[in-house]
């Protein structure tokens, strides 16, 4: 990933840099998702994990890849509005973890 990010970096303006940037996020996001199917086929979560739990975790997979889909798409317009966009996604999950949970 950092080859990818550098050479965004250097060349942020082109469209082809920030498409592989794009590609090197999707390419875990999409391992995540087979390796966690993988995981519920061949019976390797805890037999009290409710299945909510495991729909979950796919539709998150699948929700963030369509969202920096959407952002490497904005290049189409200006490849600055596209970085924006990526890394609103990439903060939304790193802060949404703690967000609507109620504490006791």
């Amino acid at each position: 990933m950092p080859l990818s990010t550098r050479l965004l970096a250097q060349f942020i303006t082109y469209r082809s840099a920030l498409l592989l940037d794009w590609l090197n996020i999707l390419t875990p996001g999409v391992m995540l998702y087979w390796s966690w199917k993988y995981v519920i086929r061949a019976g390797l979560l805890k037999d009290d994990t409710p299945n909510e739990v495991s729909q979950s975790i796919c539709k998150r997979v699948v929700v963030a890849q369509s969202l920096y889909a959407v952002g490497a798409a904005f290049c189409l317009i200006n490849t600055w509005v596209s970085i924006a966009a990526i890394v609103l996604v990439q903060l939304n999950y790193a802060l949404a973890p703690g967000r609507g949970r109620g504490s006791k």
